[in-house]
């Protein structure tokens, strides 16, 4: 008895694998820029406050803020080129392996061949290519992308090392004009330091909860994982480099 249930194909549809790539190559970019910006905003806060902590000079402050940004912009897209480059030399030549050991069974082409009847009276005997489950597979064959072209579709999944590169710069840039702009507008000493640590405290909570919201994990775990690290690393800078400064007046 035939089943009255339509067959649907089982390999994967072009728009799904589409989707998949898109989602893929989205979540690169989104985790580069939350990275550069994270990395740009902390290691300038804390080169401005050590710099603070010895000099209370806002001038020297700032061009500290300066230079360690765009020291750190271009630090961040060398290293992002390296490592995005080794990973798709990996990747590459994983799937090219993976690719070349799959067994290419040409099933679309079997012919439906009689076989000869041994005694009479017996039924028939058919090749496994007229069955209806064999058409089914046959047809799913068909529509299932081939082993080149499933290898250039997983080649366009790999990440850009130029792209990332210029992508974890400019939001490493970003996330340093956090600090930077209070530095410029506040000239008092106190409201200044005080200002810059509310202000990248802030921002810490906010991309530590965005990235986490982005990955999946507990957003208040997570952002407050990131501010505490983010305080770790001022106050360290900070009471290191204080000391300075007292030597300073006392001469």
């Amino acid at each position: 008895m035939a089943s009255s249930q339509t067959q649907e194909p089982c390999a994967p549809d072009h728009e799904n694998l589409e989707m998949m790539k898109e989602r893929i190559q989205r979540g690169q970019w989104i985790r580069a820029a939350i990275l550069g910006a994270n990395d740009g905003l902390l290691s300038t806060t804390s080169l401005m406050l050590g710099v603070g902590a010895a000099k209370e000079d806002r001038r020297s402050m700032v061009l500290s803020g300066l230079a360690g940004a765009l020291a750190g912009a271009c630090s961040m897209a060398v290293g992002e080129f390296v490592s995005v480059s080794t990973q798709r030399d990996i990747q590459k030549a994983t799937t090219s392996t993976n690719c070349e050991r799959v067994m290419k069974l040409d099933i679309t082409s079997v012919k439906e061949t009689k076989l000869h009847e041994t005694e009479p009276k017996l039924p028939t005997i058919f090749s496994p290519g007229r069955s209806p489950m064999m058409k089914v597979v046959i047809e799913d064959a068909k529509t299932f992308p081939s082993s080149s072209e499933l290898r250039d579709d997983l080649q366009e999944v790999l990440p850009n090392p130029f792209k990332a590169a210029a992508a974890s710069a400019l939001a490493f840039l970003c996330g340093s004009f956090v600090p930077l702009l209070p530095a410029i507008l506040f000239a008092r000493y106190i409201v200044r330091i005080v200002v810059i640590a509310i202000v990248t405290s802030l921002a810490l909570v906010l991309f530590g909860g965005f990235g986490a919201h982005l990955g999946g994990s507990p957003v208040r775990v997570s952002a407050v994982r990131v501010l505490v690290g983010g305080w770790i690393a001022m106050g360290v800078t900070y009471g290191l480099l204080k000391p300075f400064d007292s030597e300073g007046r006392n001469d």
